[in-house]
């Protein structure tokens, strides 16, 4: 009998939803993957890397994990000691080591112009305190985030965003799955949220397998090909 397939468990990050894997799924499923596309609840690093983990958890199998920009911040956190995930799949995305934040990591090397454009959004959580929720600005969130995506697609990406905590960007990593889990790298030379300079130095210190696609920060996006082919390559290196 062969080996049961792993599930791919897609996790997006900040501004984006669980749609902007849209293309992505469809190649996957094509391909005879069974995909899960999670809703990342963008609320903080701890919490939003539990919810991650008992959703793995919860699936029959082995599991694929993918993560984009924050998400890739998430999934590191999530497998941690996970026998069950088999590779973990970083598209240009964060892989921060113990301690480290995204908005540390961002700035590590010159090119980010994401906080010029985020808009602010003050909350009042239930229990009284109050947080930030962070979105890019409509205006600037073609060229920003999503450059080399059709104006019109950028629209509704814009309109429908998911807003991020600050605090989630600014919480430092606990110890990092890639240490511990084969790792697979896709950096986007045109990204301006994080400089593909940074993506590359993670990627080098994770010792990951790595492919460079000249696409925005909304490469899942805008070339969902080359990232399910990189999806592709992980989970057959699983079997």
């Amino acid at each position: 009998m062969s080996a049961q397939k792993p599930t791919v468990v897609l996790v997006h990050g900040a501004f984006a939803d669980s749609s902007s894997w849209n293309g992505v799924v469809e190649r996957l499923q094509s391909h005879g993957h069974s995909v899960v596309s999670a809703s990342n609840p963008l609320r903080g690093l701890s919490k939003d890397s539990d919810y991650v983990r008992q959703l793995v958890e919860s699936t029959a199998g082995p599991v694929v994990l993918v993560g984009h920009s924050y998400g890739g911040s998430v999934i590191s956190n999530a497998a941690r000691g996970l026998d069950q995930v088999k590779a973990l799949v970083f598209v240009a995305a964060f892989l921060p080591d113990e301690g480290e934040s995204a908005v540390a990591l961002s700035g590590k090397f010159p090119g980010s112009t994401l906080g010029e454009t985020l808009r602010a959004v003050p909350i009042a959580l239930p229990d009284g305190s109050r947080v930030a929720d962070l979105y890019i600005e409509e205006s600037r969130f073609h060229q920003q985030f999503a450059a080399d995506v059709p104006e019109k697609t950028a629209a509704v990406m814009a309109a429908t965003q998911r807003p991020v905590a600050d605090a989630a960007l600014a919480e430092g990593a606990s110890a990092p799955a890639w240490r511990d889990i084969p790792s697979w790298v896709l950096v986007a030379t045109e990204d301006r949220n994080i400089p593909a300079q940074v993506q590359i130095f993670m990627a080098e210190r994770a010792k990951a397998t790595v492919v460079t696609v000249d696409a925005s920060h909304a490469v899942a996006v805008s070339r969902p090909g080359d990232v399910a082919r990189l999806v592709d390559e992980a989970v057959q290196a699983t079997g």
